[in-house]
């Protein structure tokens, strides 16, 4: 299994999309969203300390949704408005922490580098690795790990700082495993938060030494 070396100012934490409809309380909110949420929170102030980029992403369309184009067709809550910029919906979940230093990117699809200028922003400060975390695992954490392997970005996926939902016949849990599988096979290097975190400190004590 490959394992990529953990260089803090070359990295960035990407929590993708922990927006109020994600999180609870809508038919497309993840199974386990507030205990994702606090891994998350704990692992971004880790970051914070390590001199690790935190970027926060949110998955919205314009006001009047004039821009969802096929995505309404697909998924009727889309269509219903629930992305719309200035919807309650379409909010950053009030219980994450969003750093003053931290980056704050609006994206109108699933991945985070299509149409948003992630990639220019990364490569202007030197940044060649990635942490992915959020929701939805198979969706818009899926499809942003993919686009950033295919930059030649180094993607470490965390396996429980991401979640889903059940969709169709599939429950959360099978789309989870699925997901982490592929990745893990091709994409990126699949790590629990608490090993994430246990490297990070590693990295940073063997920089003070």
């Amino acid at each position: 299994m490959v394992d990529f070396k953990v260089v803090p100012e070359q990295m960035a934490l990407i929590n993708v999309d922990m927006q109020n409809c994600f999180v609870e309380g809508s038919p497309i909110s993840a199974v386990d969203g507030l205990a994702v949420m606090d891994r998350i929170n704990r692992l971004s102030a880790v970051c914070r300390d390590a001199g690790i980029l935190v970027v926060h992403t949110r998955f919205v369309l314009r006001s009047d949704g004039s821009n969802m184009g096929v995505l309404g067709m697909l998924a009727p809550p889309v269509k219903a408005g629930i992305l719309n910029r200035g919807a309650d919906s379409a909010a950053l979940h009030p219980r994450l922490v969003v750093g003053s230093e931290d980056i704050l990117l609006d994206k109108p699809r699933f991945g985070a580098f299509h149409g948003t200028d992630l990639e220019m922003t990364l490569r202007s400060r030197g940044i060649d690795t990635i942490i992915i975390s959020g929701i939805a695992t198979n969706v818009c954490c899926e499809t942003t790990a993919r686009e950033a392997m295919v930059r030649d970005f180094k993607v470490f996926f965390l396996s429980d700082g991401t979640s889903t939902a059940t969709m169709g016949n599939a429950s959360a849990a099978e789309l989870q495993k699925a997901s982490l599988a592929t990745l893990g096979f091709l994409f990126a290097r699949v790590i629990t938060v608490d090993e994430m975190i246990n490297k990070i400190n590693q990295a940073v004590r063997s920089a003070a030494e």
